[in-house]
């Protein structure tokens, strides 16, 4: 029996993960988290197969949360779950140590097949992404501009183009304005831009804001 841990700030997309897997036989939902917090809590106080993790989680974002589990559980595997593109994320998370990456919008097709595979020790992609990561036949120049930027300068464009002040980011991540406002002039170099509204718009485009 594969034992899941689910973590998604929403009730109702962990009670539509939790039915697709009810009509299985060999795996059991056997705990819930609504934020990073609770996940890591009940990740520590007991032993899972697999965690299934959304990207987009209030407070400290997915990908912190993914690079503590494995901190500290380096064989845990971690299923990431995500509304967004898997052009925009799914290299950055495999390079953080998740296990596969699936967006919600397939999760209903794949999701079994996807947590059957990581429980097994595999990683779960998409053909697409698959084939993207075997022939890399995009040139250095030909990248979107944002894949140049760290886990963390990614993090905080994303929150600057979905309106939130230095102040707000900092207080969100426990960082000091100044750390943030570094994060800041860093992101607009690395990406030739000059101001927040530059990035807000760039952001949107790329679709890397909800």
């Amino acid at each position: 029996m594969i034992k899941i841990l689910i973590a998604d700030d929403h009730a109702i997309v962990r009670r539509g993960l939790k039915q697709i897997l009810t009509e299985t036989s060999d795996m059991v939902v056997a705990g819930e988290a609504h934020n990073g917090q609770e996940l890591l809590e009940k990740m520590r106080s007991d032993q899972w197969d697999v965690i299934v993790l959304d990207i987009s989680m209030p407070g400290r974002g997915g990908l912190d949360i993914l690079k503590q589990l494995k901190s500290e559980r380096p064989k845990l595997p971690v299923l990431m779950l995500t509304i967004h593109p898997e052009d925009q994320y799914a290299v950055r998370v495999l390079r953080a140590g998740a296990s596969g990456y699936l967006t919600k919008e397939s999760a209903p097709d794949h999701l079994v097949e996807a947590i059957r595979k990581v429980a097994r020790g595999g990683k779960y992609i998409s053909p697409h992404l698959a084939e993207r990561l075997a022939f890399n036949l995009e040139s250095i120049s030909e990248r979107p501009l944002h894949e140049a930027l760290s886990d963390r300068e990614f993090q905080v464009l994303r929150l600057i183009a979905s309106g939130k002040t230095v102040k707000e980011i900092g207080e969100e991540l426990s960082l000091s304005v100044k750390t943030i406002s570094t994060y800041r002039t860093r992101i607009l170099e690395k990406m030739k831009m000059k101001n927040n509204a530059e990035m807000t718009h760039y952001a949107i485009q790329q679709k890397l804001v909800e």
